[in-house]
């Protein structure tokens, strides 16, 4: 349901006489009231953000200066205003939820030189843009967007690289803008935090159409403002298809672009919570809506791939790895993704078969197949896309665009425009930050701009701490392309990177799992190869269950660079994610999300007493829970937890009467290296220890030695699989899923 209101005041006597002197002040309130932005207009325009009165940005400084030598903002005169009150739904294809609240209050600032300021005050933060209307074509020479905080915020600053090339950065952690060091600079979005109040303050942008990116440098001691790449001038030229364009020269002006539009909006999120940034969408909201009604064949889902291993089937009596990219390669691949219910499998770099082969088995066993390109194949050829579309492909990952001036920023939403038009879905990969694109366009299913697991050949810098702080400031902008999945888990003192063969990742096999819930990422990977996954039965079982897109989302917990805790719905079925970064902790997750009268069965996969040592150690264990549950977790240093919470009906009577309110996790069990004795270590005594097989046939009963807190079962009859161990007894019993 749509509700806006509206308000027109006509300023006649500013139309008699210029702003000289003369201050106006406007305010705009979030719907809340707990937000508020200032616009004053007097010689220039100014504004200011107040969170419960409370200054969080005292009066900063705005405009654009075109080459013909006018200056948006300077010396305006207004002609009249708008104000509109805004409460609507937006519909989405896929995403967090199924729609989301659009709730705001704007002001449009409408001035007799030809342009206006609209403004916007949401609950989650502010934003204004300007809009002109001086027909033909124009050239902005430059932009000023100032942000001056008030005091002195510290900073996480995803510093960029000098020539604009890449969007994949680490963020650098300072105390004060003035600690930042001369001529550094950052992509955003960027984060200002004031400890006292614990409001967080990100700068963003959104709806970045026909336009460079918004890049923020310290312009003072407590200020930063907007850079912004320069028009191309000249550009390597490129010996064959594979090469980069890049930017030799440029001009000294930012766009050639329409007199008459809309320019895009500066973002200012606002949080005094940190855990509300996981669910954060503003700079959604603001963007442009959706350009197309025919989505049917746009399907978000989880992808076999390659790349990350190298494309090597250890133990498989098939050529593998590089240079060995064959169909029959792609074939066990294939047969991989059908076996487990995933939907796709991408075709990356080095591939070297015929793309139209692989397609049409993949078509044959219900998978689809995205296929990996280079940004200068469809922006040279026209008719590259119709080409994979013939082929059999659903869909293209096109990599390394490495620019966002405006140029570049044109040559994304026409391939997004173009894919959509042949039905075909995008992930970007190379590509600069998001910034709405995918509301335009959703067939865009993911976009790179974060460090992820392919950095993991390379460098540490894909590692818990920086789990902890992309979800929280680069995840604002739009989903991810981190393509989790290792099973090769190992801990910080461990890792070592191998940039050709299978690497390693940082973070235990729990914290690996959480990804898959609190990432976002329509298009899920599964970067480990098809040989490792069904080692572990019940990983794959949940992987195989975990969908990539969600009805509703509750963030349950969170500290920016520390740790987070997120529920997310599909369907009947709840999910549920915690991690931490490299420090340990404890975690309690309250169940009161769920429904009341109602009992669900959560699925666990946890750390265990091993995981600090070992960061493949993991435990499966099976409890019921209720609205009315508290559990308490500990995370192992780059720990985590994955849950699936689903009808208890589904499951066998003997693990459906846990109570899992005095659910403390004193239970260890784990097999030897020999896979002989299972050792089983809990501080509360039970009766009987029963071993089950999948299908609930008792495989071993032994009565519990009540002497120790430590014994060992001989489980050298069992067959190699997966079991259920059922530790029953007078307080309660206790199910616990292991791999032999």
């Amino acid at each position: 349901m749509k509700n806006r209101c509206l308000t027109t005041f006509c300023l006649l006597m500013i139309l008699l006489y210029p702003a000289h002197g003369i201050e106006e002040v406007f305010e705009v309130s979030s719907p809340n009231d707990a937000l508020k932005i200032k616009v004053s207009i007097s010689d220039a325009i100014y504004y200011e953000v107040f969170h419960k009165n409370m200054a969080l940005i005292i009066p900063s400084k705005i405009s654009m200066t075109l080459e013909d030598g006018r200056i948006i903002g300077l010396n305006a005169t207004i002609k009249d205003t708008e104000r509109e009150n805004v409460s609507e739904k937006i519909p989405l294809l896929f995403g967090k939820y199924t729609s989301l609240d659009n709730t705001y209050h704007e002001l449009s600032i409408h001035f007799n030189e030809g342009y206006s300021l609209i403004v916007r005050a949401y609950d989650e933060g502010v934003a204004y843009r300007f809009a002109t209307e001086l027909g033909d074509t124009v050239i902005v020479k430059s932009e000023e967007a100032n942000f001056n905080f008030a005091g002195s915020p510290t900073v996480w600053f995803p510093e960029a690289d000098a020539l604009m090339r890449s969007w994949e950065r680490s963020y650098q952690y300072y105390s004060s803008i003035r600690e930042i060091g001369a001529g550094k600079f950052s992509i955003t979005p960027a984060m200002f935090s004031y400890p006292q109040s614990g409001i967080r303050v990100v700068i963003a942008e959104s709806d970045q159409t026909d336009y460079p990116g918004m890049y923020v440098q310290p312009s003072g001691e407590n200020s930063v403002a907007g850079k912004w790449a320069h028009y191309p001038k000249t550009v390597s030229d490129p010996e064959n298809m594979y090469a980069y364009q890049r930017v030799l020269e440029r001009h000294d002006y930012l766009a050639v672009t329409s007199g008459d539009r809309s320019y895009p909006w500066r973002v200012i999120i606002v949080s005094s919570l940190d855990k509300d940034l996981l669910n954060n969408d503003l700079i959604f909201k603001l963007a442009k809506e959706q350009q197309f009604t025919n989505t049917q064949w746009i399907k978000p889902g989880r992808s076999a791939w390659e790349w990350w291993h190298d494309g090597i089937l250890e133990g498989v009596d098939i050529p593998s790895g590089p240079g060995n990219m064959t169909f029959e390669v792609y074939k066990y691949y294939i047969d991989f993704a059908a076996k487990y219910g995933l939907e796709y499998l991408t075709l990356d770099a080095g591939y070297n078969t015929s793309v139209r082969q692989v397609c049409n088995y993949a078509a044959s066993v219900g998978v689809g197949v995205f296929v990996w390109d280079y940004i200068n194949l469809p922006v040279w050829n026209p008719n590259r896309i119709t080409e994979m579309k013939n082929n059999g492909a659903v869909g293209m990952k096109v990599d390394l665009i490495e620019r966002d001036d405006q140029v570049a920023m044109n040559w994304i939403e026409k391939l997004a425009k173009d894919c959509a038009d042949r039905e075909m879905m995008l992930v970007l990969h190379g590509c600069p930050k998001p910034s709405g694109l995918q509301r335009a366009y959703p067939n865009i299913v993911n976009f790179e701009a974060v460090r992820g697991a392919e950095c993991n050949k390379w460098d540490m810098t894909a590692n818990p701490d920086y789990h902890l702080q992309f979800i929280f400031i680069r995840m604002l902008a739009g989903p991810l392309d981190y393509t989790p999945g290792s099973m090769r888990n190992v801990n910080r003192s461990s890792f070592s990177t191998i940039a050709n063969g299978i690497p390693m990742s940082m973070g235990t096999r729990s914290h690996e799992l959480a990804m898959y819930i609190l990432f976002d990422q329509p298009l899920a990977y599964l970067c480990d190869s098809p040989v490792e996954y069904p080692k572990y039965p019940d990983i794959m079982n949940f992987l195989s269950k975990t969908p990539t897109v969600w009805e509703q989302t509750i963030p349950l917990a969170g500290e920016v660079g520390a740790f987070a805790a997120i529920a997310k719905r599909h369907g009947k079925e709840w999910f549920v994610g915690a991690m931490t970064n490299w420090s340990a902790r404890t975690i309690e997750i309250d169940f009161s999300f769920l429904p009341a009268d109602s009992s669900y069965t959560a699925e666990i996969y946890r750390d265990t007493e091993q995981s600090a040592r070992d960061a493949k150690s993991y435990a499966c264990e099976t409890i019921i829970v209720t609205n009315q549950s508290k559990v308490t977790f500990e995370l192992a240093s780059g720990g985590g937890v994955a849950m699936r919470l689903f009808d208890p009906a589904g499951v066998t009577a003997e693990v459906n009467d846990f109570d899992s309110n005095r659910f403390q996790f004193d239970v260890v069990v784990y097999p030897d290296n020999n896979r002989r004795d299972l050792n089983i270590k809990s501080e509360m005594a039970y009766d009987m220890i029963t071993v089950y097989d999948l299908k609930g046939v008792v495989m071993i009963k032994n009565p519990y030695n009540k002497a120790t807190n430590h014994q060992k079962l001989n489980i050298g009859s069992l067959k190699d699989g997966a079991y259920i161990v059922q530790l029953e007894g007078r307080n309660g019993n206790h199910a616990v899923k292991f791999i032999k």
